[in-house]
């Protein structure tokens, strides 16, 4: 669901190449039988777009922490399981590993029972560990933080390891496109520092433009990430003193360029920002694991938690450049980068 997941597994499949090692990425919504796979992706993509309350009530019913009988992902999850066991067989492989936690319900589900003979490793890739990322079947972990590696161990008896996040190379070295990107912007809007608002892949953002508009008001360059979303991006367009964008290919040259990241959804944009040393502020999260995910990211002292407009901009007034607090964030948001993930998927 989301580019956030494609990005991981294709950063993991390339660190599996450079090893030496053939890897091959599938999607798990593709697995699965009756077009099921097709219709969740949009009716998830819908909810969190128009309708996030509805997205909100099922976190709430299937995937938020809770005592007593909760629903589990494993009966759905199931259905791609001769796909998955036919798809492994075919291929040979030694490892799989799950990046979405749909595929953790299947793998532990099919380890469990004996049908998946070769290990099975998740990549945890939020920040909020909600519980349908866990299955007992699994064979090991991969977590963002210690915090969430704690919780992994209180649920499920299997090897858990911290490993930071995964990002490409590109993000965590000098960015040679952030000279054009700051050249852009400084035609656009002189004196003005930018600030990105992202809305993630799918462009799904709460009030944005009113959120833009204070930032225009109180100085800031508002540059919003819009996605593919291109309804999104024609709105934003028509906003005058905002720079929007659509799709971006040079990520690592526009966070380097810009003086905060302002984000709704803790995810892979979020983790990009922390890689190049960008703060980054949590405002009007996504409902769900985005909110989770964005308070748990600022109670690990990662991210600023802007409530209100107010506290935006007092937020990014005291991220100024050289500032004592711009420049723990950095330190701690790099720091988060411990090991690669790669190591502990073909270390058995």
């Amino acid at each position: 669901m989301g580019a956030g997941h494609d990005t991981v597994a294709a950063e993991l499949a390339r660190r599996a190449t450079a090893r030496g090692h053939e890897a091959h990425v599938a999607d798990v919504l593709r697995l699965l039988p009756y077009g099921l796979g097709t219709g969740l992706h949009r009716g998830y993509q819908a909810s969190v777009r128009h309708l996030p309350w509805v997205y909100a009530g099922v976190y709430g019913a299937f995937l938020r922490e809770g005592r007593g009988p909760r629903p589990s992902g494993v009966p759905l999850a199931r259905l791609a399981g001769d796909r998955l066991t036919e798809l492994v067989d075919r291929l040979d492989a030694d490892v799989v590993v799950s990046v979405f936690h749909l595929a953790a319900q299947l793998t532990g589900h099919l380890r469990a029972r004996g049908r998946l003979r070769v290990p099975s490793a998740v990549f945890l890739l939020d920040f909020a560990v909600h519980r349908q990322w866990l299955h007992p079947g699994n064979d090991r972990y991969l977590c963002l933080t210690d915090a969430a590696a704690a919780q992994v161990r209180r649920a499920v008896p299997v090897p858990v390891v911290t490993t930071g996040p995964v990002v490409a190379p590109t993000f965590r070295a000098p960015a040679p496109g952030a000279a054009r990107w700051r050249e852009r912007f400084a035609s656009r809007a002189p004196g003005r520092p930018p600030v990105l608002l992202s809305a993630g892949a799918w462009g799904a953002a709460s009030r944005p433009a009113a959120t833009a508009r204070l930032l225009a008001a109180a100085g800031w360059l508002p540059v919003v990430l819009c996605g593919r979303n291109e309804r999104l991006l024609a709105r934003m367009s028509r906003e005058p003193a905002v720079l929007a964008l659509g799709w971006v290919g040079d990520m690592p040259g526009l966070l380097a360029a810009c003086h905060a990241l302002v984000d709704n959804a803790a995810g892979q944009t979020a983790v990009q920002a922390l890689a190049t040393g960008l703060p980054v502020i949590g405002h009007r999260p996504l409902p769900g694991h985005g909110a989770d995910g964005v308070r748990r990211m600022a109670e690990l002292g990662l991210s600023e938690l802007a409530p209100d407009g107010p506290a935006l901009l007092s937020a990014l007034d005291a991220l100024r450049e050289g500032s004592p607090e711009r420049t723990d964030r950095a330190t701690r948001g790099q720091a988060l980068f411990r090991h690669d993930a790669m190591e502990y998927v073909t270390r058995w």
